[in-house]
């Protein structure tokens, strides 16, 4: 089933999540309606966040971008569950980043090369892996999702002036996408 995508200027993007236990339920249809909802929008990953559910969990599917990087990314097709970033290295170097609820708006971001994270699959079994490139920086993006962080939050405040009034439309829901959005009105 797919879901609809929220938008900038919800809260449900700024919200602390909250571990997904084993026996959450139908845990494996959020994620086939995760991804479903991912590649419906022409997405390589989406957090819980951002089809407003308050879980600490993320999918990620590098496959649709195989060809385009310099780095192999078709076995690049993941669940994380209750992750922790346990260390940022390398050399922090820029990449135009966009967001699926942040439709329309691609900046430029800095991050580290790369990031080791422990994390559960979707059999919930223990992981720890440590992702470099191109992989490291979808990771990270997501991650930040889970901490209530958004791409636009890295950008420097020149640029975050530049696109102030792009973004206070797409929190209006004054944007047009192929995909479904869900907006914060306000009302109760």
């Amino acid at each position: 089933m797919i879901l609809p995508i929220i938008g900038y200027g919800h809260p449900a993007l700024r919200k602390a999540t909250q571990e997904v236990t084993p026996d959450h339920p139908e845990l494996d249809q959020l994620i086939a309606n995760m991804f479903e909802t991912m590649y419906n929008a022409q997405g390589v990953g989406l957090a819980a966040p951002q089809v407003n559910l308050d879980l600490r969990i993320f999918i990620v599917d590098g496959r649709p971008m195989d060809g385009e990087e310099e780095e192999d990314l078709s076995d690049f097709r993941k669940v994380f569950i209750n992750p922790r970033k346990v260390e940022e290295s390398g050399k922090v170097w820029p990449f135009e980043e966009g967001c699926l609820s942040i439709p329309d708006i691609r900046e430029t971001v800095r991050r580290p090369e790369q990031i080791t994270l422990e994390y559960m699959d979707e059999s919930f079994q223990p992981q720890k892996e440590t992702f470099t490139g191109f992989k490291a920086r979808v990771v990270q993006h997501e991650y930040d999702h889970l901490e209530g962080k958004l791409f636009t939050d890295y950008i420097t405040p020149l640029r975050r002036r530049m696109v102030k009034k792009r973004l206070h439309r797409i929190s209006l829901g004054d944007i047009h996408t192929d995909y479904p959005m869900k907006f914060f009105t306000g009302k109760k």
